[in-house]
């Protein structure tokens, strides 16, 4: 396999196998490809069997898509990960008092180091959240990391994810895929289990659960149905933790409590992991239209009588915008300089700074302030001199809607192809809990691939992949 020498490729060097590699280089080489093609083959297979499925918005046809499944994993040492798991943690405990912080005392905004009309002007800031702290003083109960690399110890965080993260379903399922394809892999390579995940999960969410609980705390997870495109997600994390999947019309208020329908009666719940977005979570205080929550929730929310995961109007704190102010963040409410880098960030409502990325727009990436799922943005050198005119429209009627960064040499994973091995981008998205006893973050997280030659753009919902992440025991 060659090795482009403008990214950084973490299985090979100029000299062979980076170390994290070795055993995995060893094994690989002494595979058929016929064999490893016809693996390929049956991991779809089992995929489509299981229904790890997703939908794309706006597409025509309705049918239900899988996210291919490479089979190289994406290894890391322990070393790489001690490094990373420490950064996650310092990031997720800043972003959490921050919370705290702008819905009570907002002390960083009287302080300047964030400016006011970020927050007062920010879609996802909820002022029925002022005033508020929710059971055990956490508001991001799970926080997805999107992280790239693009050297051997250059490490950066591309954004946080701290309304309702999707996708560790993939990163459970794409492991016991590995297990089951090639098991003599695992004994000849100590690798870190994931399989801990809804266990640690539901702990978590459990030991979050409000003072007025009693007894073992009864945990739910809210969906908004079959035609949501994480639904599979939804249903299979209910199942590995052994609680409710319920909806919105399962779910009533009963004596200040929220309490689910059961055929026995209806049922309190203490601690409801909802993946309904906060416009839709109670009509009463948000969208009256919305027939996917519970009509009063808030109330008995801020009553104390129910935990949300993750708590409403957590949203403001993964605004893009916010993100060009993280290592200020973390540095005022921990006093330490950031562990993870921010990619450079440049904010188009300043008038300059818009000249600037209107003059290098070809150079530059340029993302949504609210937008996810790689929709809504800009990769520059990608782009028709059509396209970059057409987003320059944009730019100028709403600047305040993007901000820009420079397109960085993202490292590089193999892929399996029939002709080789083949690098392409990758991202990692590990997964953090917090709860009053602390947070958790699994070793590893979902590794998600462009699976198209020099392709940047890694979401599924753009043609990406995902792979298994192996972080070594030692």
């Amino acid at each position: 396999m060659k090795s482009d020498p403008s990214h950084f490729n973490e299985m090979h060097a100029a000299s062979g196998a980076r170390a994290p590699y070795d055993g995995y280089a060893a094994w690989f080489a002494q595979q058929d490809n016929a064999r490893l093609a016809k693996k390929s083959d049956e991991a779809e297979a089992f995929f489509r069997r299981s229904g790890i499925t997703f939908n794309v918005y706006g597409q025509s046809d309705a049918e239900e898509r899988l996210i291919p499944f490479d089979l190289v994993p994406r290894i890391l040492s322990n070393n790489e990960w001690t490094k990373l798991s420490k950064g996650i943690d310092q990031r997720v405990r800043a972003i959490n008092a921050f919370l705290h912080d702008i819905y009570n005392r907002q002390e960083i905004l009287r302080a300047g180091v964030v400016p006011t009309n970020l927050i007062a002007q920010n879609d996802a800031f909820l002022p029925q959240m002022m005033d508020f702290t929710p059971p055990g003083g956490i508001y991001t109960h799970i926080t997805g990391t999107d992280i790239v690399r693009t050297g051997a110890d250059d490490f950066f965080v591309l954004e946080d994810n701290a309304r309702t993260p999707s996708g560790v379903s993939y990163m459970l399922e794409n492991r016991e895929t590995m297990l089951q394809m090639f098991p003599e892999l695992f004994s000849k390579i100590r690798v870190q289990r994931v399989s801990d995940y809804p266990k640690e999960l539901r702990r978590s969410l459990a030991a979050s659960a409000p003072a007025s609980c009693e007894g073992r705390p009864c945990v739910a997870v809210l969906t908004p149905g079959i035609y949501n495109s994480a639904y599979y997600e939804h249903s299979f994390l209910a199942d590995q933790m052994g609680v409710e999947l319920v909806e919105g019309h399962d779910l009533r208020v009963v004596d200040g409590h929220i309490a689910m329908r059961t055929t026995k009666g209806y049922k309190v719940i203490d601690v409801l992991y909802r993946r309904v977005d906060d416009e839709f979570l109670d009509p009463l205080t948000f969208n009256p239209n919305s027939m996917l929550g519970v009509p009063g929730i808030m109330d008995v929310y801020r009553a104390g009588n129910i935990t949300i995961a993750n708590a409403p109007g957590t949203g403001v704190a993964d605004d893009k915008a916010i993100y060009s102010y993280m290592p200020d963040i973390i540095a005022f409410y921990t006093g330490e300089r950031a562990i993870l880098k921010n990619v450079e960030t440049h904010r188009c409502s300043e008038p300059d700074t818009l000249k600037y990325v209107l003059d290098n727009l070809a150079d530059l990436v340029v993302k949504e302030v609210h937008g996810s799922g790689g929709y809504g943005m800009l990769v520059g050198p990608a782009a028709s001199k059509q396209e970059l005119a057409d987003f320059a429209d944009k730019l100028r009627a709403r600047p305040g809607n993007y901000i820009a960064q420079p397109t960085l040499s993202l490292s590089t994973v193999p892929i399996f192809t029939e002709a080789g091995l083949a690098p392409r981008h990758v991202d990692l998205r590990p997964f953090a809990l917090m709860s009053p006893d602390g947070v958790n973050i699994t070793p590893g997280g979902l590794t998600r691939v462009a699976l198209t030659e020099g392709s940047l753009v890694v979401n599924s919902s753009q043609g990406g992949g995902t792979k298994d992440t192996w972080v070594l025991e030692d």
